[in-house]
C-alpha cells in the first residue's frame, strides 16, 4: 500500500501533463527523448519517499512495468498487431498480452503456494523434528509463546468442592458462556467471557422462597441442562418439572408447561426451535417465535441423557441406554436413522461442524459423527452411508466419556482425570495396522486433578477449550482449534446493541420452516427427473395420490390429482392432504356436502320466510329449518374444528352410521315398492316350520 501511495505521489496532475505535451510537440524526437531521460533521473533523485519504500515493498503485478529481458526472450510469442494503424491501441494490446502471459505463468505457482499454506494448518503447533511431540507441550509453555490477548483465554475459576460446572453452552458468537454450578446444580450463571463480566446468577434454591412473590417459579429444583436461545439475551434451563426461560438479568420470562421432566436441551438457530428430550423418552420441538409446540415424538427407548444437533442439516442425534443412536426430524414420527453403536449406554455424541478435517477439503460439513459409550470405546461414523465404523479406539480412565468437535475438526475427549485433543487428519483416517482399535496420535493432553470431570466445550472463533470439573471451571488453549474468520452478519463477537437487533430481525425474516429439515438438505429446489419422465407431465405424482378416489378429488378440487404412478416421494415433500391419505387419516365423509359450512342468509320477519319456504320441497325446507340459529361465527368455527379432528375411531363410527342409514333407507324403499302382498309380509320365527320353507 505504501508503494502504491508513493507511485501515486509521483504522478503529476493532468493539467501539467497536457502543458508538457503541447510544449514538447514542436520539438524533435531525439530532443524529447533526451529531455524525458533527464527528467526521469531528476525525478528519481528528488523522490526520497519512493527510494525509501521501494526496497521494502513490492508493486502489484498489474502496475509493475514489464521485464524487458522477458519480453525479448519471448519476442516471437508476443503478436505485433501490425494490422492496427493506431499506435496507442497497438501498444496497449501488446502490453495487455504480455501481462496476461505473465499472470498465467504465475497462476500455477500461486495456487500451489495457497494449497501449501492451507495444508500447513495455520495456527496449530509445529514441531521442528520427528522426535518432538506436541502432546508434551504444557499449557504454561503455550501461554508464554502466544500473544497477550490469546493468553487471556487460559483461566482457572474455583467455586468450591462439589460446586463445579456441570453443564455449559457457548453463545453463537462465542462471547458469552452459560453454565450450571453449585451443589446439585442449583445455580445458573451467564458470563461475558471476553469482557470478564457476570451477566446474571440465578440461585434456583433461593428462588423457591420467592415463587409466590414474583420470584423464580422454578426455584428449589436442580438444573439438568442449559442452552442459549437466539443470542445471549435469553437462555433456557431444563429443571425437574419443566423448562424455564430466563432473560439476561436472570428474571424468569416464560415456562414451558408442556415439557415435563426434561433432561437435555438444544437450540436450532436457523429454525428457531428449542429441542428437548424428557425422562419418559419424548422428543419435543418448540417454536420460540410463537411459543407453540410443533412436534412431539415418542422414542420408545426410555430416558435419554445425550442430545446434540448436526448444524449442517439440523437433524437431532439422540443416544439411548441400549446403545442405539437415533436421528430425528420434526416431520417424521419415526427415526430417520437408527444404528447400534455401542454395547452399553451411549454417554456422548458430537458431530463434526467442519468440512472433513483437512483444510481445502471438498467434503460437506457434518459428515462425521463421534460417539462414546460405557463400553469404553470411541467410534467415528460416516453420516453419508452408515456402512460401518470409520475408526474406533478404547479410552483410559474411569467414568463417562465426553466428546466435543471444534470448528476446525479437532476432537476433544474428556475421560478419567485428563483431557485429550486429537488432530483432524488422524481421526477420520481408517487405521490399517494389526490392531484395529489403536488410538490416533495425540495432539494435546492436559491433566486435571479435580475429579470428576463433567463436561467440555470449544469456544467458537477461538482456540479455547472450557472444561467443567468438581471444583470449578478451567479453560485451556488449543492452538488451531477455532475458526479464525467469522461472518459479522451471522455471528460477530464484537457486535453492539444495534447490530444485535438488526441480526435478530434478519434472522426472523430468514427463518427456515421445520418441514425442510431432512438428512440431505441439498434436495430442496431440485426436480425429480425420473418422476417427470414416468408421469409425462410437469406435475410430480406421489404414491399418496393413488390412494385418493374420485370423491376426494371432488371434495378437494383441482389441488389433488389422481394418478397411479409408482414414484416414491419423501413424506416431508408431500402436501397435507397426501400425508393424511398415507397415514389413513383422511376424512372422506361429507364429500361434496357443504350445507353445514355454507352461510345461510336469514331474513327478518315471518312473511319472508313463508314466501321462501313455499317454493321449496319438503326435504330442502327441513334442512333450512335445521340451519336456523347455526349461522353464528362462533358456532361455525366450532363446527369446523370438530370436523377437522381426525381419529380412526371417529372414522369407523361415521362409516358404521352411514352404512346403517343406507340399509334402513334401502329397506324402506323396498317396503314401499312391494306393497302389502304375501311375499312382503314380515316373517316370524315360526315360518321356518312351514312346509316347503327350505326351497
Amino acid at each position: 500500500m505504501d508503494a502504491l501511495i508513493a507511485r501515486a505521489d509521483a504522478i503529476r496532475p493532468l493539467s501539467e501533463l497536457k502543458a508538457v505535451k503541447t510544449r514538447d510537440s514542436g520539438k524533435g524526437k531525439a530532443k524529447a527523448n533526451s529531455k524525458g531521460k533527464s527528467k526521469d533521473t531528476s525525478t528519481s533523485n528528488s523522490d526520497y519517499t519512493l527510494q525509501s519504500i521501494s526496497s521494502h515493498a513490492n508493486v502489484p503485478k498489474s502496475l509493475a512495468p514489464l521485464d524487458p529481458s522477458s519480453s525479448k526472450s519471448k519476442n516471437d510469442e508476443v503478436p505485433k498487431y501490425n494490422h492496427i494503424a493506431n499506435k496507442k491501441l497497438r501498444s496497449q494490446l501488446v502490453h495487455q498480452h504480455a501481462l496476461n502471459s505473465n499472470l498465467s505463468k504465475n497462476a500455477l505457482e500461486t495456487q500451489q503456494n495457497l494449497l501449501s499454506l492451507a495444508a500447513d494448518d495455520a495456527g496449530s503447533i509445529q514441531v521442528t523434528g520427528p522426535l518432538e511431540k506436541t502432546w508434551r507441550i504444557s499449557q504454561d509453555e503455550i501461554v508464554a509463546s502466544v500473544g497477550g490477548e490469546a493468553a487471556k483465554g487460559r483461566r482457572e475459576l474455583t467455586f468450591g468442592p462439589g460446586q463445579g460446572a456441570k453443564r455449559m453452552k457457548w453463545s453463537q458468537n462465542g462471547r458469552h458462556l452459560v453454565f450450571i454450578s453449585g451443589k446439585g446444580g442449583t445455580k445458573v450463571s451467564s458470563v461475558d467471557w471476553m469482557g470478564g463480566n457476570v451477566n446474571c446468577e440465578v440461585d434456583l434454591l433461593a428462588g423457591s422462597n420467592l415463587a409466590g412473590a414474583g420470584g423464580n417459579g422454578g426455584g428449589g429444583e436442580a438444573a439438568r441442562d442449559v442452552t442459549f436461545l437466539q443470542d445471549q439475551s435469553f437462555f433456557a434451563v431444563a429443571q425437574k418439572r419443566n423448562v424455564f426461560v430466563y432473560d439476561r438479568d436472570g428474571v424468569e420470562v416464560h415456562r414451558l408447561n408442556n415439557i415435563i421432566d426434561p433432561l437435555r436441551l438444544d437450540f436450532l438457530p436457523w429454525h428457531w426451535l428449542l429441542v428437548a428430550v424428557t425422562n419418559s423418552g419424548h422428543l419435543s420441538y418448540t417454536d420460540t417465535t410463537t411459543g407453540t409446540q410443533i412436534a412431539v415424538h415418542r422414542t420408545k427407548l426410555g430416558a435419554c441423557n445425550t442430545l446434540t444437533q448436526n448444524r449442517h442439516n439440523a437433524v437431532v442425534h439422540l443416544g439411548h441406554q441400549n446403545g442405539c443412536v437415533t436421528l430425528w426430524t420434526p416431520n417424521l414420527p419415526k427415526p430417520a436413522v437408527q444404528i447400534l453403536s455401542h454395547m452399553g449406554p451411549v454417554t456422548s455424541i458430537s458431530v463434526n461442524p467442519s468440512d472433513g478435517g483437512s483444510a481445502g477439503s471438498v467434503n460437506m460439513p457434518g459428515r462425521y459423527m463421534a460417539t462414546a459409550g460405557r463400553d469404553g470405546k470411541i467410534k467415528i461414523w460416516d453420516c453419508r452411508n452408515w456402512k460401518g465404523v470409520v475408526r474406533e479406539w478404547a479410552v483410559r480412565g474411569a467414568g463417562d466419556v465426553e466428546l466435543e468437535w471444534s470448528q476446525k475438526g479437532y476432537l476433544g475427549v474428556l475421560s478419567g482425570g485428563s483431557v485429550n485433543v486429537y488432530h483432524p487428519p488422524h481421526i477420520v483416517t481408517p487405521y490399517t495396522g494389526s490392531s484395529s482399535s489403536a488410538a490416533p496420535p495425540l495432539y494435546l493432553s492436559h491433566p486435571i486433578p479435580h475429579k470428576p470431570l463433567q463436561c467440555l466445550r470449544f469456544e467458537p472463533f477461538s482456540d479455547v477449550l472450557a472444561i467443567g470439573h468438581n471444583k470449578g471451571l478451567s479453560s485451556i488453549l488449543v492452538p488451531g482449534a477455532g475458526e479464525p474468520q467469522f461472518d459479522s452478519l451471522e455471528a460477530d463477537p464484537f457486535e453492539n446493541a444495534k447490530a444485535r437487533r438488526e441480526r435478530e430481525v434478519k434472522g426472523l425474516l430468514d427463518k427456515i420452516q421445520p418441514d425442510l429439515i431432512t438428512l440431505d438438505p441439498s434436495m430442496v429446489g431440485k426436480f425429480d427427473s425420473a418422476a417427470l419422465s414416468a408421469s409425462g407431465s410437469s406435475l410430480v405424482a406421489t404414491a399418496a395420490q393413488s390412494l385418493l378416489d374420485k370423491s376426494d378429488k371432488v371434495k378437494w378440487g383441482a389441488n389433488v390429482q389422481v394418478k397411479n404412478v409408482g414414484v416414491d416421494v419423501p413424506f416431508s415433500r408431500m402436501k397435507r392432504v397426501e400425508r393424511l391419505a398415507v397415514q389413513g387419516k383422511l376424512d372422506t365423509t361429507g364429500a361434496g356436502d357443504d350445507s353445514e359450512d355454507s352461510d345461510v342468509e336469514m331474513k327478518e320477519g315471518g312473511d319472508g320466510d313463508s314466501d321462501d319456504e313455499a317454493g321449496l320441497s319438503r326435504e330442502e325446507m327441513s334442512k333450512k329449518r335445521k340451519m336456523r340459529g347455526k349461522n353464528k361465527s362462533l358456532k361455525r368455527y366450532l363446527r369446523k374444528q370438530r370436523k377437522n379432528v381426525v381419529d380412526p375411531q371417529v372414522l369407523a363410527v361415521r362409516a358404521k352410521v352411514d352404512r346403517m342409514r343406507e340399509e334402513a333407507k334401502a329397506k324402506k324403499l323396498q317396503m314401499k315398492a312391494g306393497g302389502a302382498g304375501e311375499e312382503n309380509k314380515r316373517k316370524s320365527a315360526l315360518d321356518r316350520f312351514k312346509a316347503g320353507s327350505g326351497k
